[in-house]
């Protein structure tokens, strides 16, 4: 009989926190489950390992004495023992090991089929799965299916900035489900939206678990959105930043009117309070729209265009 390696077993160190564990645990029981492998006799053994792994691990005095087994083991080793010396009866018991992990019936074998001989003899029989003491069965009979709830699950989505301005829905395909998902007002690249109970289906009567729903905008040909904010450039013409004028400026709801007050300077930037974003799951709430003045100057000048052109460079010789 050899000593099992249960930390190499669950993929852990051997100083891995109670949580470590736990998370380790749970990764590997949904992925070698007998449900998820069906007639997959290797994937059954690495699912008996693992639970027995865990049931051990998991609990603070069995793991304290399968340690303190482990350091005399190496010792023994170390100090030439030969396979199948080591001197086990010290370490037995009779006593029920208690629970932690989730079992699986298989078969409707004994504990035997379930749990290791080494498991067996240092830490007693299987407690939560109806048998105790070295594997006799007792009278309650076959071994317990107890319930995994189904993983959670992603899928993408991509929307469009007015899509994310106004809300909108997208049609989801989840194995032969089709699903409609609301995407909220002021959604923004990374924002997720939860369908509680969509995801994979349960293992032997568990709860299912979630879809997460993640949402990409995509890039807009006019706008530039940071966070509820938006930015946009503004093409003013010369002769409305030279001597004022009013604008419309294109929002994602409607156009407004904007006043370019006179000497206005290409590269300001105005303010539209208001006019962003809405703010996600807040009512009423909006970022702020951001005009970046580029002022226009005028081309392919007609020869009385660019004597009065002229005419203005002489008043004001400082800016020639």
């Amino acid at each position: 009989m050899e000593y099992p390696d249960y930390y190499a077993i669950l993929g852990v160190d051997r100083s891995a926190s109670a949580s470590e564990i736990k998370k380790a645990y749970r990764k590997l029981a949904r992925k070698y489950h007998p449900d998820v492998n069906p007639g997959d006799k290797e994937a059954e053994e690495k699912f008996k390992a693992i639970n027995e792994a865990y049931e051990v691990l998991s609990d603070k005095e069995k793991r304290r004495k399968y340690d303190m087994l482990g350091q005399q083991y190496q010792q023994w080793q170390q100090r030439g023992g030969q396979p199948g010396g080591f001197d086990w009866s010290e370490w037995a018991t009779g006593g029920a090991p208690g629970g932690g992990g989730v079992y699986y019936e298989f078969g409707g074998g004994d504990a035997g089929d379930a749990f290791s001989d080494f498991f067996r003899m240092v830490f007693g029989g299987v407690g939560m799965n109806g048998f105790s003491g070295m594997g006799t069965r007792r009278s309650s009979g076959r071994a317990r299916r107890r319930p995994m709830r189904g993983q959670d699950l992603e899928t993408e989505a991509h929307i469009s900035l007015e899509e994310a301005y106004h809300g909108t829905t997208r049609t989801i395909q989840v194995g032969q489900k089709r699903l409609t998902v609301k995407i909220p007002r002021g959604a923004r690249t990374g924002t997720r939206v939860r369908l509680r109970g969509k995801g994979q289906q349960g293992f032997a009567g568990g709860t299912p678990g979630d879809l997460d729903v993640i949402v990409t905008v995509d890039e807009h040909p006019i706008f530039r959105r940071e966070g509820d904010d938006l930015h946009i450039d503004l093409k003013v013409p010369l002769y409305a930043a030279v001597l004022g004028g009013e604008m419309r400026v294109p929002t994602l709801d409607k156009p407004v009117k904007l006043r370019i007050t006179p000497g206005t300077q290409s590269g300001r930037i105005i303010r539209l309070r208001g006019k962003g974003m809405p703010k996600l799951r807040q009512k009423n709430a909006y970022g702020d729209l951001y005009a970046h003045v580029l002022v226009q100057v005028p081309t392919n000048l007609s020869e009385k265009e660019r004597k009065l052109f002229e005419e203005l460079r002489k008043l004001r010789p400082e800016m020639g």
